[in-house]
């Protein structure tokens, strides 16, 4: 809509006939909205607004804010508001009228400004003039009026007024929008307007709607109404209403509606797209697949599910018949559950069709009538019980392939979605794509990952005299991967030889270098004889800086020996991983080292001197080996990680429970787990055990 341009402007307010038009008409220029020029009739109405004065200060009271609102419209739109005003009469007494106010930008010698035109709603001034136009009347004056007020009825409004029995006439324009009529009742019928208003908005609107009649607000609402005879459809429209008060009493309504579907679609974008561009691209696909659902329930649709089409064999429309897995769904309030699918359930032609073309497909139907030939058994038993009256089935494609297929449906009988909630939808498919595309992405690496890092955890090896039970267990919530690992092995010598450690890093390079140096611990394990821990882990040491295989690497490397009571001989050596944990079959559970610490990680610093302890393992006594995923969490300190760690490990004991359940169960410690756990536990059997 383009602005005006008033080359003569000054003139206009300076031609004598529009000293006495029935329409008031100022100019108002610059950012702070100062009043240029104004004609008579503009006086007679706002006449406490001074010519030079800023629209912020003559119009401060809370009523006048319309106005200010459609002052700051940006340059290119118009807007018409109605407000009340106090005006005296003839015989000197004041009443309260409301006037229609026009703001038109335009352009004058000031530079762009806003025309404001003004009169009184029901005015027998105006409506004399009217039909003096009408007449042809060729004066100056007539021309002029002719001019203004076709200029006001160039305003994309329409002007209406309602009785208290609801019965509603125009006054300024027909009742309707983008060049279709507004939906209303027939003569006789019983139906009230309120009827053509979108179900989804009648609730809320409702209630503003009593509190405009209870006199107590003015009402400004965008809502959904039904135009022309087609129930089915609806257009959003802007209405602003106030009542009419005679003694207190609410007499009647006078209100504007204007067309508000691209104001809308605006608004709704930015909403939506906002929470779009809140997903993770580094999440899981459950989340975003959830976030998805979310940001469309309820406000295009009352349902939405996204299911992960599995390929069957070639069958039917698309080549291929598919079975679905359900990945996330999103109801509105009041629908049924989504029961748990059946292990048969495939596609039906309708998601078939859209899979093969990889274009969404829209099918309506009354409410809670679903076609049988087109949907499955599942889908449609659903869709009747929820009263659905649209199925939209829509591809997600990624990386030019079908990830997922999106369900979206109108339920309780709502009306279906129109053009723009179509266009809308599938606008953010297109831009939730990247973060699937990219999720999936670091899914598959991780996936990988996780394959060459278990393929390396051996179950560890039966060993006469003891229990050995081992777990790892990758991160809950992350996409990412850690290096851990553990192993144990029975050396040339009979002893047995356990190690713990984690690879620096979050990712496949980790998990190839853990495959590295684990392997090579163990051969170097299973090589050193009577050598101990020390001499080992300096071996590795030397060979892994060399090789250039890690940046950096923690470990604890444990030989048990037997001896000749039942108990074990442990030697250990620490570079730099935390503590083993001693559980005892009497006693409190403690840490094992050296008062003065760890020796440094491994790749970290050449030819370092590394040292060993030694501890005696006896019956009823637990040696646990863990990495830093067990003890560690971002909401606090490492000590508190430790001393639950402690009293976890004394509760299990008191259960006398078997090496393998005692690791099952300690995994279960990590509370907002973000990290890899790998635990190896050694366990003598016998002793006395009690807290």
């Amino acid at each position: 809509m383009s602005t005006h341009s008033f080359s003569a402007a000054d003139s206009f307010f300076g031609v004598a006939p529009l000293g006495s038009a029935a329409v008031g008409l100022a100019l108002v220029t610059g950012r702070r909205q100062v009043l240029r020029q104004c004609n008579r009739p503009f006086r007679e109405l706002f006449g406490f607004w001074s010519l030079g004065q800023e629209a912020g200060v003559a119009l401060s009271a809370a009523k006048f804010r319309p106005l200010l609102r459609a002052l700051d419209l940006p340059g290119t739109e118009r807007s018409s508001v109605l407000v009340d005003l106090a005006v005296r009469t003839g015989s000197g007494s004041v009443v309260h009228r409301t006037c229609l106010v026009a703001a038109v930008p335009v352009t004058s010698r000031f530079g762009p400004a806003v025309l404001l035109v003004a009169g009184l709603l029901g005015s027998r001034r105006l409506s004399t003039s009217a039909a003096a136009v009408e007449e042809g009347v060729t004066d100056v004056a007539g021309r002029a009026l002719a001019r203004y007020e076709a200029l006001l009825s160039a305003i994309p409004h329409v002007v209406w007024l309602m009785t208290p029995e609801g019965k509603v006439a125009t006054l300024v324009g027909r009742l309707g929008v983008a060049g279709e009529s507004l939906w209303q009742p027939e003569a006789g019928s019983s139906a009230s307007w309120m009827d053509a208003v979108h179900p989804k908005d009648r609730l809320w609107f409702a209630s503003q709607w009593r509190a405009t009649r209870r006199g107590k607000a003015l009402l400004d609402a965008m809502i959904r109404v039904r135009v022309g005879d087609d129930s089915g459809r609806y257009r959003h429209v802007k209405i602003i209403a106030v009542p009419v008060l005679r003694d207190g009493e609410v007499v009647e309504w006078v209100g504007t509606v204007s067309d508000a579907e691209e104001e809308w679609r605006e608004q709704m974008k930015e909403r939506l797209l906002a929470r779009v561009a809140a997903i993770p691209t580094a999440g899981t696909v459950p989340d975003v697949f959830s976030r998805l659902a979310r940001a469309v329930v309820p406000d295009l649709f009352d349902a939405l599910a996204v299911f992960h089409p599995q390929a069957g064999t070639w069958h039917g429309l698309s080549g291929m018949e598919h079975t679905m897995a359900r990945a996330q769904a999103a109801l509105a309030p009041g629908l049924p559950a989504l029961g748990p699918l059946p292990d048969d359930f495939a596609l039906g032609r309708q998601a078939e069709r859209a899979i093969a073309t990889r274009k969404s497909v829209l099918i309506t139907f009354p409410a809670g009538q679903p076609p049988a030939d087109l949907l499955s058994g599942a889908s449609r038993a659903w869709m009747e019980q929820a009263g659905a009256t649209s199925l939209l089935v829509a591809p997600l494609v990624a990386d030019e392939r079908v990830v997922a297929l999106v369900a979206a449906s109108t339920c309780q009988g709502h009306p279906p979605p129109s053009g723009s909630d179509l266009d809308l939808f599938n606008e953010i498919l297109r831009r939730v794509q990247d973060p699937v595309q990219r999720t999936l992405e670091l899914q598959g690496a991780r996936e990988t990952a996780l394959t060459l890092q278990r393929s390396f955890l051996l179950p560890p090896p039966s060993v006469e005299g003891a229990e050995l039970a081992a777990a790892y267990q990758p991160a809950d919530s992350s996409a990412e991967i850690g290096g851990d690992w553990y192993d144990a092995v029975r050396t040339r010598d009979g002893s047995v030889s356990l190690s713990i450690g984690d690879v620096a890093g979050h990712d496949l390079m980790a998990a190839t270098a853990m495959g590295k140096i684990s392997n090579m611990l163990r051969g170097f394990a299973y090589d050193a004889g009577w050598a101990g821990p020390a001499a080992t882990l300096a071996r590795l040491d030397l060979v892994a800086q060399g090789l250039d295989i890690a940046p950096l690497i923690t470990a604890v490397h444990v030989v048990l020996r037997p001896v000749g009571d039942g108990s074990w001989q442990a030697t250990l050596s620490n570079a730099g991983h935390p503590p083993p944990l001693l559980v005892p079959g009497l006693g409190t559970p403690r840490f094992l080292g050296r008062r003065q610490g760890t020796d440094p990680p491994l790749c970290v610093l050449p030819e370092v001197s590394r040292t060993e302890s030694h501890y005696r393992i006896g019956p009823g006594d637990t040696l646990v080996l863990y990495t830093d995923g067990l003890i560690e969490n971002p909401r606090r300190d490492i000590g508190d990680g430790l001393a639950l760690l402690v009293r976890h490990a004394a509760t299990l004991r008191s259960r006398a429970l078997v090496a393998e359940r005692f690791v099952a169960e300690l995994l279960r410690l990590p509370e907002d787990r973000r990290d890899d756990v790998a635990v190896i536990a050694f366990r003598v059997p016998g002793g006395e055990r009690r807290c």
